[in-house]
């Protein structure tokens, strides 16, 4: 029953990020663990809006995310709230993930993260707590491809973590 409802989410999610008034807040993560690059790479798509109105009222600052004549600034707090709301334990041991940048698509931002030396992976944690801070029915989106296994979370306030073990 879980896997039906993730998988009509799955396919719903899309309709939903492109409508530009949106009800639900929603973002989604996507994790793959690249073998032979011994590299996990993360994407992670936000509504812009809501990223906007979060760093504004957390930095105290007046961000604006364009493609367009964008300050410098604005990346600097992505990337601060970015290591501050996403960790992720390889084995047992916490790491660091490092920003590669940043892309638009209407009304998302999709960033691009990336672990690297990554040799073997027996346990992976990931914590999401991305907009947690603004909205109290903030739902996380995590999907997993490590080890050839494929799984899926929706992360929450109450339960912003997601365990894989090998």
């Amino acid at each position: 029953m879980k896997t039906i409802k993730l998988l009509v989410l799955a396919l719903i999610l899309p309709v939903l990020m492109s409508v530009s008034v949106h009800k639900f807040y929603v973002s989604v993560t996507e994790v793959e663990y690249v073998k032979d690059q011994e590299s996990i790479q993360i994407i992670s798509r936000i509504f812009i809006d809501d990223l906007e109105n979060t760093l504004r009222k957390r930095f105290e600052k007046r961000l604006t995310f364009s493609p367009k004549n964008e300050a410098e600034e604005v990346g600097m707090y992505l990337q601060r709230y970015l290591k501050d709301k996403i960790t992720i334990t390889i084995n047992g041991k916490p790491v660091e993930f490092k920003f590669i940048g940043k892309e638009y698509d209407n009304d998302i931002l999709f960033c691009y993260l990336e672990v690297t030396g990554i040799k073997d992976i027996k346990s992976f944690t990931i914590s999401n707590a991305l907009l947690f801070d603004s909205f109290t029915d903030q739902q996380n989106i995590v999907k997993l491809h490590i080890n050839n296994e494929k799984k899926s979370f929706i992360l929450m306030q109450e339960n912003n973590k997601a365990v894989l073990k090998f």
